[in-house]
């Protein structure tokens, strides 16, 4: 359902699209310039005529003459550009033009109610204005006297113009306007960059915030993870930097996670993503670190058995793990390996098989995901995306739910709803969406928690010595197992 648009969110496309509209703004601005330039200068010269009528001086013939001219006028103003008066103006100046072309460079028109008619002349030349506007004056008198001349050769013309203000040579060009065409320009550049900006933003199907996900699907929002440069340098916030803003979101995300299907309480989860580099490895690891400091015992598998990145992020030995298994070379309690505190259990990947749609949808999976739920209080599984492969819409069959992790401005809407279909298809219960990688500054940001507030936690940080020891004792059981097989 498309989301009603109001002025902020108007402003926020603005804001994010600031260099497109910068950018038109700009361009129009240098494209006035660059006109203005470039542009021959207009100069205007203007002359005014007044129309009369010759005859009687009483009231009553000055009144019918009065409205004689005002009628006649009218007719005037158009004749100033006709070929009968600019004939004659071409011949005394010289012009090399023709009466046609004379006419677009002159206008004549006469205000309501007077007998006056207003003459203005363009040219690039000052002078040239002027002496064109003087002779179109001088040469309109004489063409409307011999018009108006009645058929008695001895009697005057009823009607006269008489020039009232001679044009004077202009000083400063009408056109073009720098002020006004660098101002149209800019309001043009913003208009046009205003636009660019709404189409592009209305073109973008990037999943950025959380109207964005809310509107695919019906699922809870449970959990909203700021960016962090950093984070590809240390992926396990939760025990580089607890009290950082970054690592109290995951809290939050574990705080969120047990009101999720709180009649069933899913044990095993399943945490997957649309595309790979949405950052659900870094999300698991890191939950089931913060699980684990608030008391509970937690399973974390790599069951992404393509790429995996949960024992290299913990430094914990992958060599050995759920592969082994799953084929039978291994036993569960062999290959768990010990992290922190004592609290959580990693089951890492192995080596990568052929097959690994069919090892994670076997029955032995299935068992192995069983007897691990009735062993801990959370089993965390980390899963390959579901558009490539088809491994975790496997393995949410077999868990008690998945949880999608989206990546704001990785995936788009498209991609998204494909990857819900997927699970939906295949009957896992989506228990809710992680909005990963939201950006903490800029128009898109959503602060998850404040950084002015952030309360010491009541919690220790896992000692890496136990890591070094289980590290050894799983490179020992791979070298084993190695050998086994050359065996």
């Amino acid at each position: 359902m498309t989301q009603p648009v109001d002025l902020r969110d108007y402003i926020r496309i603005l804001r994010k699209r600031w260099r497109i509209v910068t950018a038109a703004a700009l361009l129009m601005l240098a494209l006035a310039s660059v006109l203005t330039l470039t542009a021959t200068p207009i100069y205007q010269a203007e002359a005014q005529l007044f129309v009369s009528t010759s005859g009687k001086d009483d009231a009553s013939s000055l009144l019918q003459g009065s409205s004689f001219t005002q009628q006649r006028v009218k007719s005037y103003a158009e004749l100033v550009t006709s070929p009968p008066v600019l004939t004659p103006v071409i011949d005394r100046l010289h012009l090399n033009t023709t009466p046609q072309v004379l006419a677009t460079s002159i206008t004549a028109d006469a205000p309501l109610d007077t007998v006056l008619i207003n003459v203005t002349v363009r040219d690039s030349s000052p002078e040239q204005a002027a002496a064109i506007a003087a002779e179109v004056a001088k040469t309109f008198s004489a063409t409307v006297a011999e018009l108006e001349k009645p058929t008695d050769s001895n009697a005057a013309a009823p009607v006269k113009v008489s020039v009232v203000r001679e044009p004077s040579v202009p000083t400063s060009p009408v056109s073009p306007k720098p002020v006004r065409n660098l101002a149209l320009g800019l309001l043009l550049g913003l208009a046009a960059g205003v636009g660019l900006a709404l189409l592009r933003e209305l073109l973008d199907t990037s999943i950025r915030t959380e109207a964005d996900v809310l509107a695919l699907t019906d699922a809870p929002l449970i959990g909203g993870i700021n960016f962090d440069s950093r984070a590809v340098r240390r992926p396990l916030i939760v025990h580089d930097s607890p009290h950082s803003p970054r690592a109290e979101s995951f809290r939050q995300l574990r705080t969120n996670l047990q009101f999720v299907d709180v009649a069933n309480h899913p044990r095993s989860i399943v945490f997957t993503s649309a595309l790979p580099n949405e950052g659900k490895s870094t999300t698991t690891a890191n939950l089931a670190i913060t699980l684990a400091a608030a008391g509970s015992r937690t399973a974390l598998i790599e069951a992404d058995l393509r790429r995996p990145r949960v024992a290299e992020y913990l430094g914990l030995e992958g060599a050995v793990g759920l592969t082994n298994v799953l084929i039978g070379q291994a036993k569960l309690e062999d290959v768990m390996q010990p992290w922190g505190t004592g609290l959580i259990d990693v089951l890492a990947c192995g080596p990568i098989p052929p097959n690994p749609s069919e090892l994670l949808g076997s029955q032995v999976m299935n068992d192995m995901l069983r007897d691990l739920e009735n062993r801990y209080d959370y089993v965390i599984i980390d899963a390959p995306p579901l558009l490539p492969v088809t491994d975790a819409a496997v393995l949410s069959r077999l868990a008690g739910g998945a949880v999608v992790v989206v990546g704001a401005s990785r995936v788009n809407r498209d991609q998204l709803s494909r990857a819900f279909d997927i699970l939906d298809t295949v009957g896992a219960q989506v228990l809710g969406v992680v909005l990963n990688l939201v950006p903490a500054k800029g128009p898109d940001a959503q602060s998850y928690y404040s950084d002015g507030y952030a309360p010491v936690m009541p919690e220790s940080r896992p000692q890496p010595t136990r890591n070094g020891r289980a590290k050894r004792k799983s490179q020992i059981r791979a070298e084993r197992l190695t050998g086994s097989r050359a065996r």
